[in-house]
Parts: structure tokens; C-alpha cells; sequence
């Protein structure tokens, strides 16, 4: 299996309002993944779990939500790892204009 993608994105709203931004954006977050929907997602404390189906895989992610900051990990299966660093960037972009 390929490592996780890891990112952290710095924010300036603070836990509460990031988290709202996430809830209210997971929708955008999944497009991150070629071909990606959201099957599934739900907040344990202040981190985001969720799921999305892409090229007939899952694809398990989690985002964790500071006060300054969130951290993202994405476990991509070996066919979406191929991507790996477009989604990177792509999670980084979508990330960063969901927390202004």
C-alpha cells in the first residue's frame, strides 16, 4: 500500500468556523479524486472521516481541524497513488479557498 498523502493548510478562522467550512464544502473536497463522489462522512470530536468511490475503489480520508490549521490524510489505493502528487496539489487549492 502507498504512503497516505499528507498536507497541512493554515487557516486564520479558528476550530469552530474551519469546521463549519468543512461541513459545509465536503462536497468540493471529494472532487480532489478523478471521477470522485462522496459516499460517506461524519465528525468524530474535531476530525472529519469520510470516504470517497473513484475509479471503482475507495478512497479513505481524514481531516483533522486546529485551531490554525487542518491536516489532511488520504489513503489512495495503488491505481489513484498514480495521482498522488496532482491530487496533493489539487487538495492543497481546494483546501486553501475553502478556509478563506
Amino acid at each position: 500500500m502507498p504512503d497516505p498523502i499528507s498536507i497541512d493548510i493554515p487557516h486564520s478562522l479558528g476550530r469552530d468556523a474551519a469546521r463549519a467550512k468543512l461541513d459545509h464544502g465536503i462536497g468540493q473536497i471529494a472532487g480532489v479524486i478523478p471521477g470522485g463522489s462522496l459516499t460517506s462522512h461524519r465528525w468524530q470530536g474535531d476530525t472529519l472521516f469520510f470516504e470517497i468511490e473513484a475509479m471503482g475503489q475507495r478512497v479513505a480520508a481524514q481531516i483533522e481541524v486546529f485551531e490554525t490549521r487542518i491536516h489532511a490524510l488520504v489513503d489512495l489505493p495503488p491505481l489513484a497513488a498514480l495521482f498522488a502528487e496532482k491530487i496533493k496539489g489539487k487538495l492543497a487549492s481546494v483546501g486553501t479557498k475553502l478556509l478563506r
